[in-house]
């Protein structure tokens, strides 16, 4: 009877449409207390046609998660929330979210409600990472300095906005002689950001402590509190073979000019995000040992001596899948990124999230403190137990200080829905971890529609099964139904148990949404990336189509009323499916690419993506061969399917200029194509765009596949 009562609740719900995309709810960034006893996250939310952001105090009590308290108000976008040793201050980044050009301020508040104090920006710009230092007496942060790298003439300083009526005044011009003036969803990179500290709890005048033609990002404290650990690149041509290590710099005091900084963890590879263990003696990262790496190396916890002396090793070499998490899902939010780790719970344990399977979760790394060496594998949390968690998307997590009893706290998702708090304690007594409580303000706003449904399958592939997620409206039982094939990004991302919300929104339009994780996909392992690599269009395009035929034997699609969707990569995938296929009843595409050729160096990451990817290169008649084979232009000709192609104008990472050379030939070949341009977006508005685009887009698929599937 409960349950039949349930599904009556479920149909008398309404579908989710685009308008609703104004309701959505995003808890996206987290810290935590070092006693652990209370996480500080940001709620994103939508007010007036613009994203606002606060932050909210969430007490933990053991695994018990207590109710959410808003600690900041008002039409803000409060951001990078970092409590102090004490737990008794937060900093955070402050920004106007009705004013795209004023830079963001440093910001503190009281946990207990007090005043916001605000620092205005002096001598920096835009605000990157902060971290406090281990007494609570200084603070960290990165920020953008003069002079500026490119841009010539007569340029306000960074912390000067111009006049208001020289507010769309151009620079001068930009002198440029390094290939990274640009990058996707910053724009022009005039700048670098360098490392400054702030005295007396950020109330003092920020000192800045480096300088020179590189910049700084993901800063860690030494133990001691006179240290400072952050990425940087400094090679010889970084721009043409970006390389970024480990730096410390020791910060002094007062006015006292800081050292150079020296190099302490450099792989021949690459390694970001530098942690130092509770007693100073070790350095932990996120990095690769090899040089050059090709996509199919997954990036793993690296370990070195604090001090530089000797080189890094891996702490889990064969683990073969990525640190922090590499699944698609814009639920888990897109406006910044997720704090993974390494983060330490002792002298010999280290907590990271891991990407499995299209899952993401923490995973205990042990070592010797003496040595350094591994002590054991890695130990994830289960998949198989029996708790809605183990389909978990893990977007970020946090731990008590060293030395403190207390869960890993963490932002996870459940099955379909968003965000929210949750606890974890996996060194509970017994063989399997426990989840703890969870809030519920972050998924609110789901609760007003129908839910879909998510069913996984595993697809017969040429090289395996492929791993494959459908998404049905509630109530759809099993008769076939128009259906649209999603190509997820990347190559190098993965559809989750958490689909996007452009997925909720097809399923509660009436259509199954097919989600195959085909050869190139990362958290599958290196022996499902590497046929990929140089063959786009070949073991790709085959596991698409035997995804589908999968989905259509299980009498879930019907075979006449096909679509296919997909963004960046995904779009490349639909350009070349409807230039070699006519299965398809109709396709959109988004932001993607259509001549590898000419998309070698309009990209912003072009050249090295293209060599990490094996795509090929100008530098030679069979270089160009091989970008030219997997480029879809070369097909356009055999293109009959309706093609609806979304554009973000200002996306750099696959521009406008690649995809219109795809529209303005089908334009001349009478086909059916229509293009749509949208201002001032970058690579992944349609998550993270503003939000009447966003909506926008949405209408338009819909419309769309509504025309040529219904």
């Amino acid at each position: 009877m409960a349950a039949t009562l349930s599904r009556m609740a479920e149909r008398s719900l309404p579908p989710m449409t685009p308008a609703d995309i104004a309701r959505q709810v995003v808890v996206e960034e987290l810290d935590l207390s070092a006693d652990g006893r209370l996480a500080v996250v940001v709620r994103r939310s939508i007010r007036r046609g613009r994203y606002v952001s606060h932050l909210y105090g969430v007490p933990i009590d053991g695994l018990r998660v207590g109710r959410p308290r808003r600690l900041t108000d008002g039409p803000v976008r409060d951001t990078r929330p970092r409590l102090s040793s004490d737990g008794r201050t937060v900093a955070f980044v402050r920004s106007d979210p009705y004013d795209d050009d004023a830079p963001g301020q440093l910001a503190t508040t009281s946990i207990d409600g007090g005043r916001v104090r605000l620092r205005p920006p002096r001598r920096h710009g835009a605000i990157g990472d902060l971290a406090w230092s281990p007494d609570g007496r200084r603070l960290a942060f990165t920020a953008e300095v003069d002079p500026p790298r490119f841009l010539v003439g007569k340029v306000p300083p960074v912390d000067r906005r111009p006049a208001r009526d020289d507010a769309d005044e151009a620079p001068l011009g930009r002198h440029i002689r390094r290939v990274d003036w640009r990058w996707d969803g910053e724009g022009h990179r005039d700048r670098w950001s360098h490392l400054f500290v702030v005295e007396r709890g950020g109330l003092g005048r920020p000192r800045q402590v480096t300088r020179g033609d590189w910049g700084v990002e993901h800063i860690s404290w030494h133990p001691d509190g006179r240290t400072i650990a952050f990425t940087a690149d400094r090679g010889e041509s970084p721009d043409l073979h970006p390389r970024p290590t480990i730096w410390a710099v020791d910060i002094g005091g007062g006015s006292t000019e800081p050292p150079d900084p020296r190099e302490v963890l450099a792989p021949a590879g690459w390694a970001m995000h530098p942690a130092y263990s509770p007693d100073g003696r070790w350095l932990a990262a996120i990095g690769v040992l090899a040089a050059e790496p090709l996509d199919d190396v997954s990036p793993g916890i690296l370990l070195g001596a604090a001090d530089g002396a000797g080189p890094p090793r891996a702490l889990a070499p064969d683990l073969d899948r990525p640190i922090g998490n590499w699944a698609d899902s814009d639920l888990t939010g897109w406006m910044v990124d997720g704090r993974h780790g390494p983060l330490w719970r002792g002298v010999d344990e280290i907590v990271a999230t891991v990407s499995d399977r299209g899952r993401s979760l923490p995973a205990s790394f042990r070592l010797d403190a003496t040595t350094g060496r591994p002590a054991k594998v890695p130990v994830p949390l289960p998949r198989d137990q029996p708790t809605p968690w183990a389909e978990s998307v893990v977007q970020s997590i946090a731990v008590p200080a060293p030395g403190t009893v207390g869960p890993i706290v963490a932002l996870a998702t459940d099955g379909t829905d968003g965000l929210e708090v949750v606890t974890l304690d996996e060194r509970e007594p017994g063989p399997k971890p426990r989840w703890g409580g969870r809030t519920s303000f972050g998924t609110a706003w789901q609760r007003r529609f129908a839910p879909i449904l998510m069913r996984r399958v595993d697809a017969p592939g040429p090289s395996g099964p492929i791993e494959t997620w459908i998404a049905s409206p509630s109530g759809a039982g099993t008769a076939p139904l128009p259906t649209v094939v999603d190509v997820h990004g990347g190559p190098l991302g993965a559809w989750a148990p958490t689909p996007h919300v452009e997925v909720l929104l097809l399923a509660s339009a009436g259509y199954r949404v097919v989600l195959p994780n085909i050869r190139g996909s990362a958290t599958y392992g290196r022996d499902w990336i590497r046929p990929q690599l140089g063959d786009w269009g070949g073991v790709d395009a085959a596991d698409v189509h035997a995804a589908l035929d999968h989905v259509i034997g299980l009498g879930l699609a019907d075979p006449e009323r096909l679509g296919i969707l997909g963004l960046s990569y995904g779009g490349f995938m639909v350009h070349w499916l409807v230039g070699t296929t006519d299965r398809f009843r109709a396709a959109v595409s988004e932001n993607g690419v259509t001549n590898q050729v000419s998309d070698w160096a309009n990209s912003d990451s072009g050249p090295e993506y293209d060599r990490a990817s094996l795509l090929g290169d100008p530098f030679s008649p069979a270089g160009v061969e091989k970008l030219w084979r997997q480029s879809p232009l070369r097909n356009v000709a055999a293109v009959r399917t309706p093609l609806l192609m979304l554009q973000a104008e200002a996306d750099l990472r696959c521009p406008p200029q690649d995809n219109e050379q795809f529209f303005v030939a089908l334009r001349h070949l009478g086909r059916t194509v229509e293009y749509v341009l949208y201002p001032e977006e970058s690579h992944v508005y349609g998550s993270s765009g503003r939000p009447d685009r966003r909506i926008d887009r949405n209408e338009r698929i819909l419309d769309w596949f509504g025309r040529y599937l219904r």
